[in-house]
């Protein structure tokens, strides 16, 4: 039974992604520098072993007796989804696998150190090897799958996603973006006015700042039975869904940057961990795509974390564990609210955020196409925050080209994800507020199990067994619809 075989091998290459992940995280979290050249080398080889494994000759034939085989609903989106995968894990060789594996984490390695000297030209040789390898991959794929270059490097991240219609969303989001955001800081510097900004002493020592998150990532339903929190340079959610790994970092100068990114990795976390346990081995049971993923983070930052109601159930235990006296709910909504025109996108605001991922998008493009060189990137980087942010970063690599590590890491086609993200997580809120007419109560009261239970029926149940967009309408009653992030916006900045 072909079948049979299919699910024998995706039991298989599951267990090798468990080994790549955990020496990934290791890797960001705990490994020496003298460590790198070695795991580059033996995640490289597992890389090319997994590849080798998943694009053997004899999977195209299973594959199309699979597909005739009298099978169940789940068996068949089984079949339908790592046929998809097969597709794209067959337009690169094993070799080129390889050498990119190894080339993404040597420059990765380079960037952690670089980064802090702001020194982009001894960057940028390591940095045009992966930019070459990532174009190499995008013609292979485009030629496959008969996409163009860049849509077929969105496609890894984000299944059925194309180039045209991002860019329709996004150049109308920017348009809204630059008449909002000059409306919202107006807004913000009024009521500044009547009721200046309220500093909170420090210092927050990391372990109680830790304290903190541990106890809010339970109290929202993280399961640490089956995960756990770390430090790394970049904060992320990675492991596997029975040992989700998180990280954050701590300043000890203030608190709520780590703990919005805690809370948005939970988002990550609580997603991965609440996927089809039983079915955990096939490719229809992995998460959705990327914009997915970051609608479940960003729903558990922005529409939850961010709410009056949550500051009602935390400040209290702030209060107990940061020692955080004399501080009213609505001072840290004053922090957590506050819009700001910065230079690093993962301390932007909701307002600002989407800006910072359209410049990426329209860079990278450009990039992974051949019509920029990535000795041009500063100067394209610069010009583009001027013009949307106001701010320049003319010599400061490290605030500007230099400040992500998904360009390092070969993560080309990645960053339009999280503002698709952050449209349907507004999306999703307003479809949970009519399914859960007092879920705002529930929140101020610390009871997440309504809003989680909408969560795992509608979007984490799912996993991969239908697309993006009929999930969003299946769980919401309309497609993406980006005028739901709009009034977000409005209502909270400007209301």
């Amino acid at each position: 039974m072909s079948f049979a075989e299919l699910d024998h091998l995706c039991r298989r290459l599951e267990a090798l992604d468990h080994a790549q992940s955990m020496l990934g995280v290791d890797e960001a979290v705990n490994m020496p520098d003298g460590g790198g050249e070695k795991r580059a080398e033996a995640m490289s080889a597992l890389a090319s072993m997994a590849h080798e494994m998943a694009t053997a000759p004899q999977i195209a034939g299973w594959i199309g007796a699979a597909e005739q085989e009298d099978l169940d609903h789940a068996q068949k989106a089984a079949v339908a989804e790592f046929k998809r995968a097969y597709i794209n894990r067959t337009c690169l060789s094993s070799d080129f696998v390889a050498r990119q594996v190894n080339a993404r984490m040597r420059c990765e390695q380079l960037w952690r150190t670089l980064r802090a000297r702001n020194d982009w030209k001894d960057f940028l040789p390591t940095f045009e090897n992966v930019v070459s390898l990532a174009r190499e991959e995008a013609a292979r794929r485009a030629e496959v799958l008969k996409l163009s270059p860049y849509d077929a490097m969105v496609e890894q991240y984000d299944p059925g996603s194309r180039t045209a219609e991002i860019t329709r969303v996004f150049t109308d989001l920017k348009a809204f973006l630059k008449g909002f955001i000059p409306e919202a800081l107006e807004a913000q510097a009024r009521r500044r006015a009547a009721h200046p900004l309220k500093p909170f002493a420090g210092p927050f020592p990391a372990e109680k700042q830790k304290a903190l998150g541990l106890e809010l990532m339970t109290a929202v339903g993280f399961d640490f039975h089956h995960g756990r929190l770390d430090v790394s340079h970049h904060p992320f959610c990675g492991g596997v869904p029975s040992d989700v790994r998180m990280t954050t970092r701590y300043r000890t100068d203030e608190f709520l940057s780590s703990l919005m990114g805690i809370l948005h990795e939970t988002g990550h976390g609580l997603y991965e961990q609440n996927l089809p346990h039983d079915l955990a081995h096939w490719p229809s049971a992995k998460a959705r795509g990327m914009a997915m993923h970051e609608s479940q983070s960003l729903l558990q930052e922005m529409q939850l974390s961010r709410r009056p109601e949550f500051w009602a159930f935390v400040l209290p235990k702030a209060r107990d564990i940061l020692g955080l006296e004399g501080v009213s709910a609505d001072d840290v909504l004053a922090h957590v609210h506050r819009v700001e025109r910065g230079f690093i996108r993962v301390d932007a605001d909701e307002a600002t955020y989407p800006l910072h991922v359209i410049l990426r998008f329209e860079i990278e493009q450009e990039l992974v196409t051949g019509k920029l060189m990535p000795a041009d990137v500063p100067e394209v980087w610069n010009a583009k925050m001027q013009d949307y942010l106001g701010l320049s970063t003319a010599g400061n690599y490290k605030d500007g080209p230099m400040q992500d590590v998904h360009w390092p890491s070969g993560a080309f086609g990645y960053f339009p994800s999280y503002t698709l993200g952050a449209m349907m997580a507004a999306q999703q809120w307003a479809a949970v507020e009519r399914a859960v007419p007092d879920a705002a109560a529930q929140v101020a009261r610390g009871d997440f199990s309504a809003i989680n239970g909408w969560r795992k029926e509608n979007i984490w149940s799912k996993a991969s067994t239908l697309s993006t967009p009929e999930i969003m309408r299946q769980a919401t009653g309309e497609p993406l619809n980006a005028r739901h992030f709009e009034a977000h916006l409005k209502a909270r900045y400007l209301g």
